[in-house]
């Protein structure tokens, strides 16, 4: 790879145990260099080490740690796997050099994205409960770290030299996002009353899940091609057809190895993938390890616990000569030209209508306030009035069906 002075130079390193096949660890590799990448590194080499199990003391063990000291000469060096503290101090004393593992790559990552006060919130609470456990007495990784990577936000706050306001600040960031998360529980019971269904996006990162929602709804969502472009949830209208219409939330991309760190200090964003009546899987049908992004993603929905109904949508068919074969309601688009956008639709619709029934009503004139109860909770398909009160015909769901079910024709 072509040096880049304007970029930190930086070496890889992977740990092959005896179960893990080569290509799973040139996988691995080669989406750690993207990250890297992303991050603004200059990625040099990558290396692996075969070992049955991590060396508790260095992680890949002492004879490799020296080998790359030599190797490096001070760079940046990036674990694929996450370290211990004890790891991660005695390797950075060993080679004399930075050390940092994937989550922290990650994390850093996402310090560069966040834009609102939530996702800084989010984001620096991930930080230091990641970082916490690793200050040591002198600070002796984080001061070799010195600024830029690995130490973005809050590293930037001598974090080495007071334990217990890191710990003050911690629960700071956790109220602030209880906080958060009783807005959005207040906003969800705003859509529950309106019994507006919810459809969220889920998929791994740069799956093109924010053109796929800027192409339905017609907002102006922001997109971009790199990982992680979307860390707050994003809510818009989506017409469907017959005046129906859901609510389209997407939301943070997923990713292997997904820092603990991040799931729990996103919890309040990722309650509105466990709220939704329906998840898109948005699939970049084009990229070369497609299965095993959509396995990554199903183990994070299942860590947060979304047992919810899922269309797998397979996008970016513009890019691949051949679509992958598919079983209903499963879907092949492009967000970006716009191919089957409409065939998606029409099964969004349907999966919906499947839930609802035509039913017909009268409201006597002293109970016509009532109706107003059907208007807003059903699908309004006809009104008359009658002599003695006003007959509506209805499509509603059976929650609806059973409140309203005393004036039911």
């Amino acid at each position: 790879m072509q040096k880049d002075n304007l970029r930190q130079d930086t070496y890889l390193v992977a740990l092959q145990r005896r179960f893990e096949h080569d290509w799973e660890i040139e996988e691995n590799l080669l989406e750690l260099a993207e990250l890297a990448t992303d991050a603004g590194l200059n990625v040099i080499d990558s290396f692996v080490q075969r070992r049955d199990n991590p060396d508790p003391g260095t992680f890949i063990g002492r004879g490799k740690a020296l080998e790359l000291k030599q190797i490096a000469e001070g760079a940046l060096v990036i674990f694929d796997d996450e370290l211990t503290p004890a790891q991660q101090g005695n390797l950075s004393d060993l080679m004399e050099a930075p050390v940092i593992d994937r989550t922290q790559l990650i994390l850093d990552i996402f310090a560069q994205r966040a834009q609102s006060n939530e996702g800084k919130i989010q984001v620096e609470l991930a930080q230091l409960n990641y970082l916490l456990p690793r200050l040591t007495g002198k600070g002796a990784v984080l001061s070799r770290l010195g600024g830029g990577i690995g130490t973005r936000g809050p590293g930037e706050t001598k974090l080495e030299t007071d334990r217990r306001r890191i710990r003050r600040r911690i629960r700071d960031l956790k109220a602030e996002l209880e906080k958060v998360r009783q807005t959005r529980a207040l906003q969800r019971r705003g859509r529950e009353k309106k019994d507006i269904p919810v459809v969220a996006l889920v998929g791994y990162t740069n799956s093109g899940k924010s053109t796929v929602l800027r192409a339905l709804t017609g907002s102006g969502v922001f997109v971009a091609d790199q990982l992680f472009a979307t860390l707050d949830p994003t809510i818009r209208r989506w017409d469907l057809k017959d005046n129906r219409w859901v609510y389209l939330s997407d939301t943070v991309g997923f990713i292997r190895k997904l820092p603990h760190t991040l799931v729990a200090a996103f919890q309040a964003t990722l309650e509105e993938v466990t709220y939704a009546d329906l998840l898109l899987h948005i699939i970049d049908a084009s990229h070369p390890q497609v299965a095993e992004q959509i396995e990554a993603v199903n183990r994070v929905l299942q860590e947060i616990g979304a047992v919810q109904p899922v269309i797998s949508v397979y996008n970016k068919i513009d890019l691949i000569p051949d679509p992958p074969g598919i079983k209903v309601p499963d879907q092949t688009i492009s967000a970006k030209t716009g191919e089957n956008l409409d065939q998606l639709t029409e099964a969004v619709y349907n999966f919906f209508s499947s839930k609802y029934t035509v039913r017909d009503y009268f409201f006597p004139f002293p109970q016509l306030g009532e109706a107003q109860q059907l208007r807003a909770r059903g699908h309004v398909l006809g009104e008359e009035f009658t002599p003695k009160g006003l007959a509506i015909k209805a499509e509603v769901d059976n929650i609806t069906a059973s409140i309203l079910s005393s004036f039911e024709k």
